[in-house]
């Protein structure tokens, strides 16, 4: 069963709630931070449950002289002309 964006804000709101001691008037808070996580976990690599890493294709990069890593376009190719 696939859980919907909105199930896991409501279920994290729900622990986050849980977590401080079910205090009252909070609700807004624990649900802006539920989403909040949830917008973070899709925009990295970690799954949606966070118990994996998932894999994302690199981009080529070359060593500076300093040992840092830049990263580098992808190389274009020549465009051809129609006649």
């Amino acid at each position: 069963m696939t859980e919907t964006r909105e199930e896991w804000i409501r279920k994290r709101a729900y622990a986050l709630w849980e977590e401080e001691g079910r205090p009252t008037g909070r609700d807004f808070v624990h649900w802006e931070q539920a989403r909040a996580e949830r917008q973070a976990l899709e925009g990295s690599a970690a799954s949606l449950d966070g118990k994996e890493v998932k894999t994302r294709k690199r981009t080529a990069s070359t060593p500076k002289a300093n040992g840092a890593v830049k990263a580098t376009a992808p190389k274009k190719t020549a465009s051809r002309k129609s006649a």
